[in-house]
């Protein structure tokens, strides 16, 4: 039989485990672990946003991430945004590369995913599914969780 008190601190445990984990979502298939994948929240009258997450490969196998897919958007694609001659410009990319034993970050200002022509318009809290399709791991669905307009790269994919 547990004494109060134990099953008191259990319940306290549990609850701060729930909230802390309440923030991140994770995925895994075969050696790939997808951690929270994520979006900002679209002010008034915006069509397009940006899709981040963190890919950690812990196999010995290097992967690509070749597409995405959801029905959130009537256009999905893989683009890459990086200084050229001093002006920053984001182009379409048919792959990214997910070395082996390495992470892999989509973020503001580097690779990421791009949604064109929302279906509604991303409100924080909300959630809807993507599909993202690797070359070795194959398809993997997620749900992508609408943070705050101005959310942070950095407070989304610590670990």
């Amino acid at each position: 039989m547990i004494s109060l008190r134990t099953f008191c601190s259990g319940l306290v445990l549990a609850a701060l485990s729930l909230t802390a984990n309440a923030h991140a979502h994770e995925y895994k298939a075969g050696d790939l672990f997808i951690h929270h994948p994520w979006t900002r929240a679209t002010p008034p009258g915006s069509s397009n946003a940006g899709v981040f997450l963190l890919v950690k490969n812990n196999g010995d196998t290097a992967d690509q991430l070749i597409g995405v897919e959801t029905a959130a958007a009537a256009t999905a694609e893989l683009h890459q945004m990086k200084l050229d001659n001093g002006v920053m410009k984001m182009n379409a990319v048919t792959a990214v590369d997910i070395p082996a034993k390495a992470d892999t970050e989509l973020k503001p200002g580097g690779y990421h995913v791009m949604l064109f022509k929302l279906a509604a318009p991303l409100k924080e809290g909300d959630k809807f599914p993507l599909t993202l399709k690797f070359k070795r791991a194959g398809n993997v669905k997620v749900d992508i969780k609408v943070e705050a307009m101005g959310a942070k790269a950095e407070t989304m994919h610590q670990h």
